[in-house]
């Protein structure tokens, strides 16, 4: 029995070889107006290594979020997909850089899509709303986790746009709190008041029945 183990060999290509692709890590930064108003079309040309956002045609650039950002975003998404794993639910969830696109007035060319997100989560129940480049509509729960450098838009600008979407369920995480405030959309298409849940309370998820989020294990460092 021949018990020599054989050596794996890879090949890799010549640097300067000119059929290799370009890699992700030497695409330049590109130089975008920032005053300008662009359309999806648009987002899809920019190949860099940058992550954006359009709201309502103008640039946001999404920045590396802290660890305990990340921390949160990785719980939140475990629970929510366990649940929906053990439930044999439709539902999917995504995190960035899934985008979505919030098209206006029922307008679903690329050209015509002013506003492209990045939540940092979503939840789609609604799967024909999915294709290739990620949701186009509204999903059925965003959830947007605090930052210095993004309370503005989660507060003002992304709540109002998932509001006309017509996202059914927008939270909204604050890991200096440790609070998670809960905004359901009703029948006449707005926002109710939002209720505010805070450590060690149990968020119940109203897209799901029977989920609730235990803030304590959400916060816990």
């Amino acid at each position: 029995m021949n018990t020599e183990k054989k050596k794996i060999r890879y090949e890799f290509p010549e640097e300067n070889d000119p059929t290799v692709e370009e890699t992700f890590t030497r695409l330049p930064v590109l130089d975008l107006d920032l005053t300008k108003r662009y359309t999806f079309a648009d987002y899809l040309t920019w190949m860099d290594y940058r992550l954006r956002e359009l709201i309502d045609g103008f640039i946001n650039i999404v920045r590396t979020p802290k660890r305990i950002h990340q921390a949160i975003s990785s719980k939140l998404n475990y629970l929510f997909a366990d649940f929906i794993y053990e439930h044999r639910g439709k539902c999917q969830i995504y995190h960035p850089p899934f985008a979505v696109r919030l098209p206006v007035d029922g307008s679903t060319e690329d050209d015509k899509i002013y506003n492209v997100l990045l939540p940092d989560i979503c939840v789609v129940c609604d799967l024909s709303k999915l294709d290739d480049m990620g949701c186009i509509g509204a999903p059925d729960l965003i959830v947007e986790i605090l930052s210095p450098s993004t309370a503005r838009n989660d507060w003002n600008k992304k709540f109002n746009l998932y509001e006309k979407a017509g996202v059914r369920e927008y939270w909204i995480v604050d890991p200096n709190a440790k609070t998670v405030h809960v905004f359901l959309l009703q029948e006449d298409g707005s926002y109710d008041f939002g209720s505010i849940y805070e450590s060690p309370q149990k968020v119940p998820v109203h897209i799901f029945d029977g989920l609730e989020i235990d803030l304590k294990e959400v916060f816990e460092d």
